[in-house]
Parts: C-alpha cells; sequence; structure tokens
C-alpha cells in the first residue's frame, strides 16, 4: 500500500512483482482491501480513479508504451481551439507492435476512448510527461500531437479545427519539428502540416529545412477537396483555404 498511487490502478502483475500472488490478490479483494475495476485491475476501496490512472498503472507498472495524443494531449497543454465537455473523447496511440488490455476500452471511464495503433511516427520522440493531481503520465507535446490530429484528419479530427490549433501553435521547437517530420511516414501528414504552417505564417517555420523532408510524389486529396495547393499537391476543402 505504500507503492500506491491515489488515483491510479494496481495492476495484477504489478502486485506480483511485489510479493503479491494471484492467490494472495483473491484474498485482498475478498477481504475488501482491493476493489475490482476489470480482470487483474484493481483499485483501493472507495478511491476513484479516472482514465489517467489507468493509463499512469500501463506506463508505470507494466512499462507499456501507450499515451495520450492528438486533441487529447493538446487539451492538456492547453492548445485545444473548442472548450469540450466531459464526455470528449479521449485518443491513445501505441505503436503499430503494442496493444492495449481489452479491459481499458470496455471500462467506463466517463469519456470515450479511442485507441489508434500506428508506426506513423517513431516511440518515445516529442512526448512528455504532465502533471495529473498526484501523478504523471506521458503524453504527446504539442509538435507530436498535432500531426496526430492531422493523421486523424478529416475522419475524426475537423481539418479545420486542425487549422485553427496550428495558428496558435506560435513556440513550436523547431528541431523537434524537423526530427518528427523526417522520421513521420505519413505523406499526408507532413504535406498538410508543412502547408498548414505556412499558411499561419509562422516563424519557427524559418529554421525547418523542407528540403530533407520527404514529401512523396503525385497529389493528395484530403476530404471533399475543392482548392488545390500546388506546393504541396493537396487538394483541400476550400472552406480550409478561406480562413
Amino acid at each position: 500500500m505504500d507503492n500506491h498511487v491515489q488515483g491510479t490502478l494496481l495492476l495484477a502483475p504489478w502486485l506480483e512483482a511485489l510479493g503479491i500472488s494471484r492467490d494472495l490478490q483473491a484474498f485482498y479483494l475478498k477481504s475488501g482491501w482491493l476493489a475490482p475495476v476489470a480482470r487483474g485491475a484493481y483499485a483501493r476501496p472507495n478511491e476513484d480513479v479516472p482514465w489517467e490512472g489507468a493509463v499512469f498503472a500501463l506506463q508505470s507498472q507494466v512499462a507499456l508504451p501507450v499515451h495520450a495524443g492528438a486533441l487529447t494531449a493538446l487539451a492538456k497543454l492547453g492548445q485545444t481551439h473548442y472548450l469540450r465537455g466531459g464526455r470528449e473523447r479521449v485518443f491513445l496511440f501505441t505503436s503499430a507492435r503494442a496493444n492495449v488490455p481489452a479491459w481499458l476500452l470496455k471500462t467506463d471511464w466517463g469519456q470515450p476512448m479511442e485507441y489508434i495503433r500506428t508506426s506513423m511516427l517513431p516511440d518515445g520522440i516529442g512526448l512528455e510527461m504532465n502533471d495529473e493531481r498526484t501523478f504523471g503520465i506521458t503524453i504527446s507535446g504539442a509538435e507530436r500531437a498535432i500531426m496526430e490530429c492531422l493523421y486523424l484528419a478529416p475522419d475524426d479530427v475537423d481539418l479545420l479545427e486542425c487549422y485553427q490549433i496550428m495558428e496558435g501553435l506560435t513556440n513550436l521547437r523547431p528541431k523537434l519539428v524537423q526530427t518528427l517530420l523526417e522520421k513521420c511516414s505519413s505523406i499526408k501528414v507532413k504535406r498538410l502540416f508543412l502547408y498548414m504552417a505556412d499558411k499561419a505564417g509562422h516563424a519557427w517555420m524559418s529554421f525547418v529545412d523542407t528540403s530533407r523532408i520527404a514529401l512523396g510524389s503525385g497529389d493528395r486529396k484530403i476530404g471533399a477537396g475543392g482548392a488545390y495547393i500546388r506546393k504541396y499537391g493537396l487538394s483541400v476543402p476550400k472552406t480550409l483555404t478561406e480562413l
């Protein structure tokens, strides 16, 4: 109990590593020392655990490379464009080689969970720690988060909102932007990012060497199209170009 962080889960493998066997865990459940959340995931009795507490346990107790990204990370960084209600979707990302446990997505955390497995960006780059009451979780920094939004656009994240967020990202770190764009595997994301950053007129773009960023060949149509951006070979909704 001394190792337990308030507001987080206790996972069965972590308890076993502390010398608490599965049989002893079952005894603790029966005795009321632990409360069941899902199979192999427990809370302290009468302790409220938000989704962040579940992610903390996965990150710190079983070293799962999962992080909050896209709009979820930007909201925590104070960089979203719209105010959202409590039922806003939570975007969680892992690489294509990892998997979150089924109970994380099936449990009612008060907000719907959106889980994305992708190797569009490499693990471990552009992530940072965000303080959550009594603990911290790993989230995307603003540079990575806006690229994750563009990866999800236009189906899961609105393109216009992506641009409105981009307009506010006046302090992105150009060295990190450079690294992420060079390592990004999505041509769509790279072209949209550069187009929106150009359109927003950000000063940090002057420190990004676009000649080192592979943008592929051929045109890309995003959404309904309607306006062609020759420099980046993009067809985007006309409403985006009019902002």
